[in-house]
């Protein structure tokens, strides 16, 4: 009897150890997300479109597969559209009659134009899978979770149910809340910190740029009419091949280690005085940051951690949700603009008044 007590409390105790596991580390996952938007959920597709998750990934599978240089489009988009007016979508808009969209101001005319089509194809796919009940904005955003995932870096959960703008940003206030690469960590700090984004955040998202490429006109300010003595010589003479004057339209790598992977080299990078722009190798130089580069040029599970944190955070900037906004039946137009989709709901109307 006693062999059997023993054996009794040993069990219970390894059933309280296991509760206890799966409870530390489910409030674990819950400390390592900030607060999910109102009207934002994990599981929001589950019922309407089940499929949405898989369907992205594998079609991104295969635009990667083809070109991984979308990927660093597709979360450069989406960094985009945040910043200016929220996670809106409305990056994606064209401009109308009376003027030039967001679309259009200097700052998104480096946006790869493959990546907007690359969320046009997927909003149809999905359409068919599911109808039109995921926004443009939500895709937007899904397609940046996997091109880090896609590219080496790490997998993770968003939150989704965001719904579509109805207005797109002025070309100033798309310039006021994009700030230049020539900007200095105190103008990146100062913007972000107005999208409660902290210097850890700031860090963090800009480790995005470990992936891409950027046109030389972003950084030769660097280079002529003198080389920033900042930046490491060697690095410097090579730019300066690349880019043999200062509006010279030739490309190069954002991060020399590794370009098509991402991972923590750009901060390494930094370390080495090779960041490419100003933005970037100044957060080695200000007090505020040069920790935090430091800590995540040598540990790459902390910098993953604190990216898909800040990520999670950028992911859900001024949102709509609920009634707000709408889903649009084309990403680039607005559903009261899209001449194909008025024709459609008549259609509709006429069908059920010829039923009735």
């Amino acid at each position: 009897m006693a062999s059997i007590s023993c054996m009794s409390a040993i069990l219970s105790f390894l059933l309280i150890s296991i509760f206890l596991s799966v409870y530390n580390i489910e409030v674990c996952e819950a400390q390592a997300r900030p607060p999910t938007a109102k009207g934002l959920s994990y599981t929001f597709y589950d019922k309407s479109c089940p499929k949405l998750k898989s369907i992205v990934r594998s079609e991104l599978k295969k635009v990667f597969n083809k070109d991984i240089a979308q990927a660093a489009g597709l979360l450069r988009l989406h960094f985009h559209d945040c910043f200016v007016q929220g996670c809106d979508g409305s990056v994606l808009l064209d401009g109308s009659a009376s003027g030039p969209g967001e679309k259009e101001a200097p700052p998104n005319l480096t946006l790869r134009p493959e990546a907007f089509k690359i969320i046009e194809n997927l909003r149809g796919l999905l359409e068919k899978s599911c109808g039109r009940v995921v926004s443009c904005s939500d895709i937007t955003a899904l397609t940046a979770r996997d091109a880090v995932f896609l590219s080496g870096g790490p997998d993770y959960e968003i939150p989704l149910g965001r719904r579509d703008g109805l207005t797109f940003a002025t070309r100033q206030v798309t310039l006021d809340n994009l700030p230049p690469p020539s900007s200095n960590a105190s103008t990146i700090l100062s913007s972000l910190a107005t999208k409660n984004l902290d210097p850890t955040d700031v860090v963090a998202l800009s480790g995005g740029h470990t992936i891409g490429i950027s046109h030389c006109s972003s950084f030769t300010n660097r280079l002529y009419p003198t080389q920033d003595p900042v930046m490491d010589k060697t690095f410097g003479n090579n730019l300066r091949r690349t880019c043999p004057a200062a509006n010279t339209d030739n490309t190069t790598v954002l991060d020399i280690r590794s370009p098509n992977t991402f991972d923590n080299k750009y901060y390494v990078d930094l370390l080495n005085r090779q960041g490419l722009f100003t933005s970037d190798q100044d957060l080695y130089t200000d007090k505020r940051t040069k920790g935090i580069v430091s800590d995540f040029a040598v540990n790459q599970n902390l910098f993953f951690e604190k990216f898909v944190f800040a990520m999670l955070k950028m992911g859900q900037l001024n949102v709509l949700t609920g009634k707000q906004g709408e889903i649009r039946a084309n990403c680039s137009v607005r559903n009261a603009n899209n001449k194909s989709l008025l024709t459609s709901v008549v259609e509709d109307v006429v069908e059920t008044l010829i039923e009735m």
